[in-house]
Formats: structure tokens, C-alpha cells, sequence
């Protein structure tokens, strides 16, 4: 009898302590996992990033944080937090800068399973950036000042030259801004570096002010503050939707360059997981049909993705072979030769 209740309170023993130590592995009760977050910086227009931030996280429940700024300003912030990212995700705004950053180590390879739908010339063939719209640089003027002055709008780099502009073109800093940026890249490769530099600084004597941001040259000109911006054509087919009815579009007859706007993961950056659900959804074609509903109206690069009909007015625009790679390698040092040039 004895030899049996030592029997049972040994079993009794063994069964409390499987079952303290299945308690040591378990959650309590009515836990949850810890939920994703996000935090990245976004070149895209800003009506264009609150809504893709609304429709990924319903998608998905992972919650983001946003940042809007221009290309320059992004690639400062992450060279400065280089040691210690912020963000893991930069959405949107050319790809010259993504390049550079690519060369300066601050981008972490990765390729989406939506990247094989990408066309090899919208991408980074090493994985670091991929592409998720296209647009076309020209001009964006105002109509109805061109008639006070009595003067067509400009059909060539050389036009913007005329007396009749003098004061009145907008162009954003090429030093903040990645549009400005590839409108410098642009008549470089165009001109060659000494003949485009000169024909900048001939440029700076018609300008009337450099903003910060790429996105207000077309603004500016809508709003009757210039006669001309420099600016992606696409953004100015948005101001005069929105009611800039003087805004007329034009691209140089020599041929212009263009912006693939991309994404990418940033090194190091935390919530690696959740920045790699975001590179997937912006790269799906959901992901990249949704700008349209906010006046976005670049062509887009995933093939599956309908293109917004508002951009087949610009589908005949001029191109120039735009060595992408050259522009992004060399950016640093030619916007410094650019700022020797207009002082």
C-alpha cells in the first residue's frame, strides 16, 4: 500500500511540473504577437504616399509611418543615420539617387518575387532597386502669360534662353531636387559636360528662383508665379486636372530624359520583414495602379498594370538614351560643377 501512494504522488509530481514548464512556453492568456510597423521616406507626391500607406496597411495591418521629402533630402537623412537606420523603405523619386546609394552602401539587395515581372531596364540588375513608374521631363507652362508676352511656348532646350523668359523660368535645386537633378544629367549627356555646363549658366540668368522640391517648378507656373517650370510632364497633366486650366505641356524636340521612380529596402533599417512586404505590394500591379486615383499619371512598369489614360498624351515625347547608371555614379560631382558654374 505504501509502495503504492509513493507510486501515485511521484506520477502527480511529474504531471505539475510538465505542466509548469509548458506554462514557461506559452503565452498568457488573450496575448497577442507584437504587430508589425514601418517606418519609410517617400519621394511620390504626397496625396500619392497617404494613400498608398492607407491601402497597405489595410492590406496587410502593419502600421507605417511616412515621411515626405524631396530625393536630395532623402540621401541625406540616410547617409546621416547611416549607423543607425530610422527607415527601412524609400518609396518613390528617381532612380539616379538610388544608384548613388546603392554606391555608397545604403540600400540592402533584395529581389521581390514581383521583380521577375519587371522589365529588365526599369530595374538594378544586382537587386538593390526596382522600378515601379516612368516619367518624362519637359516643360510645363502657363498659357496665359505666354500670350502677355507674346511668345510660343518652349519646344527646345535653347527656347528657355530667349528674352522674352528671362525671370520667368522655375527650376528646382539639382542638389535637393532628383527631378532637377535629371534635367542637369540630362543636358550634359545631351551637350557634353563643358557645353552643358555653359548652357546652365546661361540658364541661371532666366531662372527666377530654385525651390526645394522638383514637385513646384509646374506648380509655380500653373498658379501664373512664372511662364515656365521644369518639371515631369505628369505632374503638370495633375495641376491642370486639379484647376490650373493656363498649364500647357511641351518636351525639347533635341529629346529629353526621364525618371524611373523606384523603391528599395534601406540597410540595416529595422522591421526588415515588413519592409520587404512593402517592396512586394508596391511592385504588384494593385500596388501600382493606385496612384491614378490621386492624379498620379506616370507610365508603369509592371506589365500586368493598367497605365492611367491621362498619360497617352505623352507617349510620343522624345527620349534621349539616358544612361541612368553614368547619372547616378556621377551626381555628387556634378552638382558641385553645377554650383561652380552658376556662382
Amino acid at each position: 500500500m505504501l509502495k503504492k501512494s509513493r507510486m501515485i504522488a511521484v506520477a502527480l509530481t511529474v504531471f505539475m511540473l510538465a505542466g509548469v514548464l509548458a506554462g514557461c512556453g506559452s503565452k498568457p492568456s488573450g496575448e497577442t504577437a507584437k504587430p508589425q510597423k514601418l517606418t519609410l521616406y517617400c519621394g511620390l507626391m504626397e496625396d500619392h504616399m497617404v494613400k498608398a500607406v492607407q491601402e497597405f496597411e489595410k492590406e496587410t495591418g502593419i502600421k507605417v509611418d511616412a515621411v515626405r521629402m524631396s530625393s536630395g533630402e532623402i540621401m541625406g537623412r540616410i547617409k546621416a543615420e547611416k549607423n543607425n537606420p530610422k527607415a527601412s523603405v524609400w518609396f518613390g523619386g528617381p532612380a539616379d539617387a538610388f544608384v548613388q546609394a546603392k554606391e555608397e552602401g545604403l540600400l540592402e539587395k533584395y529581389v521581390s518575387p514581383n521583380a521577375g515581372k519587371i522589365p529588365v531596364q526599369f530595374k538594378d540588375a544586382d537587386g538593390y532597386w526596382t522600378g515601379i513608374y516612368n516619367g518624362y521631363l519637359g516643360f510645363v507652362s502657363n498659357q496665359k502669360l505666354l500670350n502677355e508676352k507674346g511668345v510660343a511656348a518652349p519646344k527646345s532646350w535653347d527656347d528657355l534662353l530667349k528674352p522674352e523668359f528671362k525671370g520667368q523660368v522655375v527650376l528646382a535645386n539639382p542638389g535637393s531636387s532628383g527631378t532637377a537633378y535629371t534635367m542637369l544629367a540630362t543636358i550634359v549627356q545631351i551637350m557634353g559636360e563643358e557645353k552643358g555646363l555653359e548652357y546652365m549658366k546661361k540658364l541661371h540668368g532666366q531662372v527666377k528662383t530654385y525651390p526645394k522640391s522638383g514637385t513646384a517648378p509646374g506648380r509655380m507656373a500653373g498658379q501664373g508665379e512664372a511662364i515656365v517650370g521644369l518639371s515631369f510632364l505628369h505632374d503638370g497633366i495633375k495641376y491642370r486636372e486639379e484647376g490650373m486650366k493656363d498649364i500647357i505641356l511641351s518636351a525639347p524636340s533635341e529629346g529629353t530624359g526621364y525618371e524611373i521612380g523606384s523603391v528599395a529596402v534601406l540597410k540595416g533599417g529595422p522591421d526588415q520583414e515588413a519592409a520587404k512586404k512593402f517592396v512586394d505590394w508596391a511592385l504588384s500591379k494593385k500596388g501600382q495602379e493606385l496612384g491614378q486615383q490621386v492624379g498620379s499619371y506616370q507610365f508603369l512598369t509592371n506589365p500586368e498594370a493598367q497605365a492611367p489614360k491621362q498619360a497617352e498624351e505623352l507617349k510620343d515625347t522624345k527620349l534621349i538614351k539616358y544612361n541612368l547608371e553614368w547619372a547616378g555614379k556621377n551626381k555628387s560631382d556634378l552638382v558641385e560643377k553645377w554650383n561652380n558654374a552658376i556662382k
